[in-house]
């Protein structure tokens, strides 16, 4: 716990000091990604608490997602200011509108809808219209952009045409949808997140007592991610202030990439223009990035036409130089970038601080399989959040009926045998969704195992469940994380391999006008500046091998690759001229082998191994003992079949071990002794 207000500055960087030290407002703080706003921001909220300007109760602090408040309130607690309220909008309003209702509309408030397509689809029977599932979602995405931009049914059509919005169906049908939609909605007594932000702006317009009680309760206030905010949420962020001036906001006009969701910039860029004399701090220190990734990330985003760009200061030691990498087309790409993980994997880099980026999601099926070939675990980053997905959600059940009985076994076996029943299993599955599954199952397994070490039962299990759970703050999962761009925002890594970066992808295709184009950029730039150290762009020049090699690296990377045409040319032929690897046979039936464990084997999966189980049990003891040491996963070490390899082939020499596909000589130098002192005991 910090002693004193004193505490609460220290360590704090010039800048970040200011802002913590500007306790009234209006403030603007304009942050650069890896500046430490969060840090800078929760010092400020604590360093105010603490000298007595403001009392905790009276702070609203507004995030834009669950896990982002739960992290706040972690820090400001620690900070000794645990009475500090951090929420979303649509959580702080929801909080608001369900305490009111009763008392200034009556009855029950309305339910909640999480996601708007069951609606929707009711509103399409209406029309005789049967939409897919991705028609569908798009059609809801329109609907989410006319209620946050406050556009009825009846305005859409000449909106979407003024804003040059590209709608899944013709504009007429989206009025007629979205008009039914919100027919339907109220007859049911439902609310949106849209609708639940229009109506507390409502009540307290229309109820002076709610406004005053809610004013009387809020006087200082701290908003996130400003440059995210859109009309609907400045309008709420409005009717709470009341013309009062006491509020903070804190952005990255480089980071804008949510305008096609009705989001703007122009809250943040214009904030001191509607308050005059608001205090404009810039934290523009990188401490998250190397240089050589923070000098590339300043060079995109200043070769665009932003007047409001930040530019970052690197502040840790250097780093390698970025890889640009072009390959013949997008199967190659994704073994190349398989190849260059696995390195980094021997190297010690841990799977989990380790990233694909790609503009759309549909570019992640073939990284799926590049990486389950190389057997390089990884995990799907997309819009289900942890907690909601169906396995979770069915495994705390199960935990949570178990943890009412009145014997327990061991957290970690109990845990385990309640997710074996429901699919858990020892080594993951190919890939798509059921690899997805397996995924949790194991992150839950994993979490158990950590708790299990520090003396928690089932009972505090479930009870860590449920509070991360509220706050969605999701376990660790082992693997490299793929994801799109979109995602990726507020993420970081290690190493971090942006993908498919063509023209027509980077910027996408349908990015017409210069506002979209210049999105288009500053979605780069947040890829670049999620990496702290390692970062690799790449491209592929065909589609599918054997393709027209038309495409060409994204217009944001002129000038900044190092490569001359003449340079691309040189490395293309020099891939036409790479020796052909020779193909692996079964050393058992001398059938050719194509899959990655057969050949790593050197035989087929279904020809009878022989091997000494003996010395396959001291090579598992060994390598979960030296995983356990250096606190890796056991298969960061040596996976099962690399195991099952040594243990059929018995290498005896450092050539010997070397032969065996995928053990090369830094895996050599790092445990090649001790497997070989195993093998020779075995033989012994």
């Amino acid at each position: 716990m910090v002693s004193g207000v004193d505490d609460v500055l220290a360590g704090l960087d010039p800048e970040q000091r200011e802002v913590a030290e500007t306790l009234r407002g209006p403030v603007c703080v304009l942050a650069g990604a890896g500046t430490g706003k969060t840090r800078a921001i929760t010092h400020r909220i604590a360093h105010a608490v603490r000298s007595g300007v403001v009392d905790a109760r009276s702070v609203l602090a507004v995030t834009f997602t669950t896990r982002a408040a739960g992290e706040l309130r972690q820090r400001l607690r620690a900070l000794g200011a645990p009475g500090v309220q951090a929420r979303t909008f649509h959580a702080a309003a929801l909080r608001q509108l369900t305490y009111f209702w009763p008392r200034v509309i009556g009855g029950e408030a309305p339910s909640v809808i999480e996601s708007k397509l069951p609606v929707l689809v009711e509103a399409c029977r209406q029309i005789r219209k049967n939409p897919d599932r991705s028609e569908l979602r798009d059609i809801a995405a329109e609907v989410e952009w006319a209620k946050v931009t406050q556009i009825g049914p009846d305005d859409y059509v000449a909106a979407a045409a003024k804003h040059n919005r590209t709608p899944p169906v013709p504009a007429e049908e989206v009025a007629r949808l979205y008009e039914s939609y919100e027919r339907i909605r109220r007859e049911r007594h439902l609310v949106d997140f849209e609708t639940i932000l229009e109506l507390t702006a409502a009540v307290m317009t229309e109820h002076q007592e709610v406004a005053g009680q809610i004013r009387q309760q809020y006087r200082y206030f701290v908003v996130d991610e400003y440059q995210d905010v859109n009309p609907l949420q400045k309008l709420l962020l409005d009717t709470w202030l009341g013309g009062r001036d006491d509020v903070c906001v804190v952005g990255d006009p480089n980071q804008t990439i949510y305008s096609f969701t009705g989001a703007s910039p122009r809250y943040l860029t214009g904030f001191a223009v509607e308050h005059p004399g608001a205090a404009v701090i810039k934290l523009v220190r990188d401490y998250r990035s190397t240089p050589q990734v923070v000098d590339l990330a300043n060079l995109v985003i200043a070769k665009g036409r932003s007047p409001h760009r930040l530019e970052l200061v690197a502040q840790r030691p250097d780093g390698p130089r970025p890889v640009f990498a072009d390959y013949d087309d997008e199967p190659a790409e994704a073994a190349g970038v398989a190849r260059a993980i696995r390195k980094l994997l021997d190297g010690g880099v841990p799977s989990r601080e380790i990233a694909i980026l790609f503009r759309t999601n549909s570019q992640s099926e073939s990284y799926e399989e590049a990486l389950s070939k190389a057997e390089i675990p990884y995990v799907l980053r997309g819009a289900e959040r942890f907690f909601e997905r169906p396995e979770v959600r069915q495994a705390v059940v199960l935990m949570r009926g178990a943890a009412r009985s009145a014997a327990h076994e061991p957290l970690a076996s109990e845990v385990h045998q309640i997710l074996t029943g429901i699919g858990l299993t020892p080594s993951p599955p190919g890939g798509g969704k059921a690899r997805e599954k397996w995924e949790s199952l194991k992150a839950l397994a994993d979490l158990a195992e950590d708790m299990a070490a520090e003396g928690a039962d089932l009972p505090a299990f479930v009870a860590e469940l449920e509070r991360r759970a509220s706050e969605q703050h999701a376990p660790p999962v082992e693997g490299v994380t793929l994801a799109s761009l979109h995602a990726a925002k507020g993420l970081e890594w290690d190493a971090v391999f942006l993908v498919g970066v063509t023209d027509g992808m980077m910027p996408i295709i349908y990015a017409e006008t210069p506002e979209q184009i210049e999105e288009e950029r500053r979605l780069l730039y947040v890829g670049i500046t999620r990496a702290r150290e390692h970062l690799s762009i790449s491209w592929a020049l065909a589609r599918a091998p054997g393709g027209r090699k038309g495409r060409r690296p994204s217009r944001f990377l002129d000038g900044l690759t190092g490569r001359s045409a003449a340079t691309a040319r040189a490395a293309a032929s020099a891939r036409e001229r790479r020796p052909v690897a020779a193909p692996v046979s079964c050393r058992i039936c001398a059938k050719t082998l194509t899959a990655a464990a057969e050949q790593k084997l050197g035989r087929c999966a279904t020809c009878p191994a022989d091997y000494d189980e003996g010395l396959l049990e001291s090579l598992k003891a060994w390598r979960t003992a030296t995983a356990k040491e250096a606190k890796i996963p056991p298969y960061v070490v040596f996976t099962d079949v690399t195991l099952q390899a040594i243990a059929e082939r018995v290498p005896t020499t450092e050539g010997e071990l070397l032969s065996i596909a995928g053990i090369g000589r830094v895996k050599v130098d790092r445990y090649g002794e001790a497997v070989l002192d195993l093998c020779r005991s075995a033989v012994a």
